[in-house]
């Protein structure tokens, strides 16, 4: 649907002449008997549109029924304002708390509104018995055309009870990489690096790749010239893992030195290995990066650079 400021002036003029037409019979079928008291006109309307329009009778007989419906309705709604509330403070302990809690909640916001529906039905004389019968032969027939919906309500709950993956993990699932945002009833939400959300149903979700389960790795590889002392680097680099580890305090595990990892064209590549938060191994990264550059600026370490060696040729006399 459009917006007000988005229609132009001959899309706005239907719905003004209906908005118009609408309040022009609803006002005659509710002053025609007050401003045409004991007319023909007044009687005509009275016994056509005033069956459909007499608002002041219809609230008159029902301002009971009336207040109770709305009773009931605001009455669900604190209800489930206090509960969820109270859900979301018990569950802050941990992600599996904050998954929980999240799929809770939409549990219960369906439930509180199926349950006013219920109620407000109820209020205006219709049986609960016969409602709870209908909804019964009605849940039976949806459930041949919304198998796609009941799987996705199945595959949610298994992926809270089996801890599959909950609220804060990283997951990788069919190429999309991000952070679980939230887990419903029907829907996951990821949120990529990008800060793009993708809405997943649940029963789609197959074969979800968890990076959040363990530490990560977090990775620095640089190299020496071949004409540094292997040794004397090696010296220089292992007392000073205690200082980069003060210096980097998302690492958990390490750094430690791993050796040489490869002998390049240009280079003895070395490795410094740490472990970290799966969304804090990128950022380990570049400080290790950082941390080793000036460590062998420190001690004069030459870092070698990619080079071509040419041999020329001597001309032909």
């Amino acid at each position: 649907m459009k917006k007000w400021k988005e229609m132009n002036k001959q899309e706005l003029i239907p719905v003004i002449v209906v908005a118009v037409i609408v309040v022009v019979l609803v006002l005659l079928s509710a002053l025609a008997p007050v401003l045409f008291p004991g007319s023909t006109f007044a009687d005509i309307v009275e016994a056509s549109i005033g069956r459909f329009f007499n608002i002041a009778d219809f609230f008159a007989n029902n301002y009971v029924t009336l207040l109770e419906s709305v009773a009931i309705v605001f009455f669900m709604w604190v209800l489930e304002k206090v509960l969820t509330t109270l859900i979301k403070l018990l569950s802050r302990k941990n992600s599996r708390g904050a998954t929980v809690a999240d799929l809770l909640t939409s549990v219960l916001k369906y439930a509180s509104a199926l349950i006013a529906v219920f109620m407000v039905l109820g209020a205006w004389g219709v049986s609960t018995g016969t409602l709870l019968a209908g909804a019964g032969i009605l849940g039976l027939a949806l459930s041949f055309g919304a198998q796609s919906l009941i799987e996705d309500i199945i595959s949610g709950f298994f992926i809270i009870f089996e801890k599959q993956f909950v609220v804060g993990d990283i997951i990788e699932v069919d190429g999309f990489r991000g952070t679980v945002n939230s887990i419903g009833i029907r829907t996951t939400q990821i949120e990529d690096f990008n800060g793009d959300v993708k809405i997943m149903n649940n029963s789609d979700i197959r074969g979800a790749l968890n990076t959040s389960a363990n530490l990560s790795p977090a990775i620095c590889d640089i190299g020496i010239s071949y004409g540094e002392k292997l040794e004397d680097v090696e010296k220089v680099i292992r007392a000073a893992l205690p200082q980069i580890k003060e210096q980097i305090p998302d690492i958990v595990e390490g750094p430690f030195y791993r050796g040489v990892q490869s002998l390049a064209d240009s280079a003895v590549v070395l490795r410094i290995y740490a472990k970290t938060q799966e969304q804090k191994k990128y950022q380990v990264t570049r400080e290790l990066n950082r941390a080793m550059k000036l460590l062998f600026d420190q001690h004069k370490i030459g870092v070698p650079f990619p080079q071509i060696v040419v041999h020329q040729g001597k001309p032909d006399e």
